[in-house]
């Protein structure tokens, strides 16, 4: 396994700022996931300040979980602005498939707008990819074909690394392929860790540029914090908590100890 440990260390030791646009459900998870893995988080909305906000930030988050058109306009304010600066943006295309309203935002998105990471269940990634795939609300329903082929070929396509998350998660560059293999199936019992991931995929891309392993060390973090807070959780909600309280001890010399990442 290549050691991914250096850019959770980072992480801590240069505190960024992730400015988030994402949903009002998750949105709370999602800052205080950021706070565990040592990064600053900032969730700005406002059409009046997106764009001053990006620009003191190092990466941008953009959720479309709970979307409306004028999220939408906000978004491509704010992401004109990072691409302006070079700021990494990754985007979580939630419920890509469910409706054409969130299928045709994302596939703008990814078309306007200089994507770094672009991370979603199969089934969102599926869509996105042009492959048949079953969304069911905001919920992956599965997809037809080849997880890790579907996330490179998209991957190549775009120009960007793209995460497909799952039991196993994907990630790839469109050349490299890297599988991740920490979690617990607790993590897909609750609303908000894809949410929460992506924050987590934010606060490395704003450290290291490289986006295909930054993603990686965030998701093996992400993954072992679960793999510890299960241990001792009676069940959903207790794990939560955990989660939190894991995710906040995570080092870079755990990742590198007990990271399960192979790549192909």
């Amino acid at each position: 396994m290549e050691m991914l440990g250096k850019f959770i260390s980072s992480v801590r030791e240069k505190t960024p700022l992730v400015h988030h646009i994402t949903n009002y459900v998750t949105v709370n998870d999602c800052a205080n996931i950021t706070l565990c893995i040592g990064a600053s988080p900032v969730m700005a909305h406002a059409e009046e300040e997106v764009e001053e906000m990006v620009s003191m930030a190092g990466a941008l988050v953009l959720n479309i979980g709970t979307l409306d058109s004028q999220q939408i306009t906000r978004m491509f304010l704010a992401g004109k602005a990072a691409g302006k600066l070079g700021l990494p943006i990754i985007l979580d295309p939630v419920g890509a498939g469910a409706t054409s309203f969130r299928t045709k935002t994302a596939q703008r998105m990814i078309q306007e707008l200089p994507i770094s990471v672009l991370k979603g269940n199969a089934g969102e990634i599926g869509t996105l990819a042009g492959i048949q795939a079953e969304v069911r609300g905001v919920d992956s329903g599965g997809m037809s074909g080849d997880p890790v082929e579907i996330t490179r070929i998209l991957a190549e396509r775009l120009g960007s690394t793209v995460v497909m998350s799952g039991v196993i998660d994907v990630v790839s560059d469109g050349n490299c392929i890297m599988q991740c293999e920490n979690g617990h199936p607790f993590m897909g019992r609750l609303s908000g860790t894809g949410c929460m991931a992506a924050s987590i995929i934010g606060a490395c891309a704003a450290v290291f540029s490289d986006y295909l392993r930054s993603s990686a060390a965030g998701i093996t973090a992400f993954g072992i914090a679960g793999e510890r807070a299960a241990a001792d959780a009676a069940g959903p909600g207790s794990f939560k908590y955990r989660l939190f309280d894991h995710m906040a001890t995570v080092t870079g010399d755990d990742v590198n100890q007990y990271g399960r990442v192979r790549v192909l």
